[in-house]
């Protein structure tokens, strides 16, 4: 990705090592969801109903619930106040479907609270989405034009903005699940003995989004020490 004549050295093993955490994530995640996807749940609720339980419950009877196509691309909007249950997800009794559908209920409810990561998450978007086209062309650029450090610093800085977006994403999720696992825990939609699996697969769903901010850190890194070294 950094190649155009700088940086084939040791700094590669930080995109390899980044690369390596994030394959083992995602495996986990999808390993776990295999696994307590095919216990189904005691109550026989689906991933859909056990959403809409806990949104009515939460008071959040005018989010809706919708169907969406693919495996695990599960996720609650707050622009439009939907919940997007996947394939895997919305028809499914497993005890794995439905954490995953009380992890989204997690963030409706956490929007409804106006809990202060998300919203800093939800400030940092223009933000991110600027950092994460513009920062690899101006590095790029900087480098062609004679090492221009003005530009390569700022391509730096805005890369920083999707490293500090990650971040702060970690404290969303994790508390989703929090939330999730103990509205679950209350026992109105799973008995006492399926929580764990939920736990397993939640954790799992978690560490993809550690893995992600720390390659993403790593490819920070190896930008500063590729063009700090070239800098000196």
């Amino acid at each position: 990705m950094y190649g155009y004549g700088y940086g084939f050295g040791p700094s590669y093993l930080l995109i390899i090592i980044g690369l390596a955490i994030s394959l083992w994530a995602s495996w986990y995640v999808n390993h776990n969801f295999k696994k307590y996807d095919q216990f189904t749940s005691h109550r026989g609720k689906s991933g859909a109903d056990a959403a809409r339980y806990i949104l009515d419950s939460a008071g959040l009877q005018d989010i809706q619930i919708n169907k969406v196509s693919g495996n695990l691309t599960d996720n609650y909007n707050p622009g439009n106040k939907t919940l997007n249950l996947s394939e895997s997800t919305y028809d499914s009794t497993s005890v794995a479907a439905i954490g995953v559908a009380a992890h989204e209920c997690g963030h409706a409810i956490q929007d409804q609270t106006s809990y202060v990561p998300m919203r800093v998450r939800a400030a940092l978007v223009p933000a991110v989405n600027l950092g994460s086209n513009a920062s690899i062309p101006l590095i790029i650029i900087g480098a062609l034009l004679g090492m221009n450090q003005t530009l390569i610093t700022l391509g730096i800085w805005l890369f920083a903005l999707v490293v500090l977006f990650q971040v702060v994403t970690l404290p969303v999720e994790f508390n989703a699940s929090g939330r999730a696992i103990k509205i679950l825990g209350s026992g109105d939609i799973l008995d006492s003995d399926e929580v764990p699996m939920v736990k397993q697969v939640l954790f799992a769903a978690a560490l993809t989004y550690v893995a992600a901010a720390i390659s993403t850190a790593l490819q920070l890194l190896r930008l500063i020490i590729i063009f700090g070294d070239n800098r000196n």
